[in-house]
Formats: C-alpha cells, structure tokens, sequence
C-alpha cells in the first residue's frame, strides 16, 4: 500500500487522506467510504452518522440495554459515549487507534482490543452491543456468537443489528474510498453479512434465545438472551472499565475493521 498522501474533492473542498481510509473518514467525520469484495461490489458504510451524536433509533437500542454494557467494535465512541453520559457502566472496544483515541476524546470508556483477545469482566457484562455491522467481525459468525456467550454473564443480553433482508454472506474485503483501481493493494480481512434469520440459525444452538427483533428508521435489530445458569458474578464496576482503558495494543493477526 502506498504511503503516499491523495487528494479527495468532496463538496467542494479538498482533504488530504492518507493510507488508511478508515482512519481518515473517521477523523474527518464523514466518507466516502466503503467495504469492497474482489468482484467488485461495494457496502456503503455510514461514517456520518456514526461519528454523529447518537440518534433516536440509537436512544431506543440503549434504553433496551441492562446494566453493564460492552460494544464491541465502538467505533468513534457515539453510543458508549452517550452511556456514560448517563451515568451507565459501560466500554467500547475497537481494533482501530483512531477509533479508540475519538471515544476518549469525547469522554467515553473505550480499549484497544479485538473482542476475540482477553478483555475485562469477561463473564460479567450484563449487555453487549453489535450495532453498525460488527455481525461482520471475523467473518465468522458462530465463532463470534459463542466468544459473546463468554463475555456476557448467564442470562445476559446481545443486541446486534442484522442487514434488513435474508442474507448469510462471507466474503475476503478491504476498506476503499471509492471503487478501487487495478492492482490496489489495500489489505482484505474476512467478513460476514447477516440477516435476522441467519443469525437466529447460528444463536440458536449456541445457548441464544430470542427476546425481540424490531425495525426504526431503516435498521433491523435483534434482542437475545444467553443460557441462563447459576451464578455469582457481579458485574464490572465503572472503576474497573476506566483502569482498562489504555491497555495493550491487539494482536497483529486480528487485522478485522470493527467499525
């Protein structure tokens, strides 16, 4: 990948971006920017409205959520943000440094850490949230799903946000500004698509059981609850989340955007 610096018009003015494209859109605050799979075909992602304040269909995935929370693939911080503006324990997680060093700019707890390398109170979360396409994490749902059923305490919640239409998709993608030349050498990582039913195919014989699933504006989401088993785990507390904050840097062999 060049290191190289281009030059993007958009509305016109110029901005200089540099080799990572997730980076960049995420400290300018907005896109273009996509998923791209090796034919071709492009996911648009919602750069704007993530590194906006969290909006009405965020405000009512959040008044669903129960004690401790943790959002895996926090992105720039809009909803761990808003949950501890309330006074609420929570932590984001997210490979990406720009993505983390945003959350703590804005006052949100947040971590440097792929959800599939040791985090704190693991067992302990009462909810975990995957919001913005982060069903997509590692391209591999089930293994995904069954590392949550590990993070959260018996009988905790999940909610995630599926793609409004019956898809089950895995595919090797790259992050682009735009359809990608000949030859671009952006790195690929493994990502999934799911739709509601697929992703109540692969909880279902992990433990999950449904509580809800609900539309608003646009999105589709997901409640589900894990097996329910006898317990003594407290739940983190908020000065726990806070001393996590800055620790190590995620393993080099997770290179999976959790946008």
């Amino acid at each position: 990948m060049s290191t190289a610096h281009e030059v993007m018009a958009r509305d016109n003015s110029e901005h200089s971006w540099s080799a990572d494209p997730y980076a960049d859109a995420l400290r300018a605050g907005r896109g273009p920017l996509f998923l791209r799979r090796s034919d071709g075909w492009l996911l648009p992602l919602d750069v704007e409205r993530w590194c906006a304040r969290a909006d009405a269909v965020d405000q009512q995935v959040l008044g669903r959520c129960e004690g401790a929370v943790l959002d895996v693939g926090c992105g720039p911080g809009r909803l761990v943000t808003e949950l501890a503006a309330q006074g609420r324990t929570a932590l984001g997680i997210d490979v990406s440094e720009a993505a983390v060093a945003l959350t703590l700019d804005l006052g949100g707890p947040a971590l440097r850490r792929s959800v599939f390398e040791p985090l704190p109170g693991e067992g302990r979360w009462n909810t975990a949230l995957l919001l913005d396409d982060n069903l997509g994490i590692g391209g591999d749902p089930r293994a995904l799903l069954r590392r949550l059923t590990q993070l959260v305490l018996p009988g905790g919640l999940l909610i995630a946000e599926t793609v409004p239409a019956d898809v089950d998709e895995r595919a090797d993608v790259r992050i682009v500004r735009g359809p990608a030349p000949r030859g671009a050498t952006e790195a690929t990582f493994r990502w999934a698509r799911l739709g509601t039913p697929a992703l109540l195919r692969y909880a279902r014989p992990l433990g999950w059981r449904t509580v809800d699933q609900w539309s608003a504006g646009g999105r589709c989401f997901v409640s589900l609850r894990s097996r329910s088993t006898d317990s003594t785990a407290e739940p983190p507390n908020s000065t726990a989340v806070i001393s996590s904050q800055r620790a190590r840097k995620p393993s080099a062999d997770r290179p999976v955007a959790d946008s």
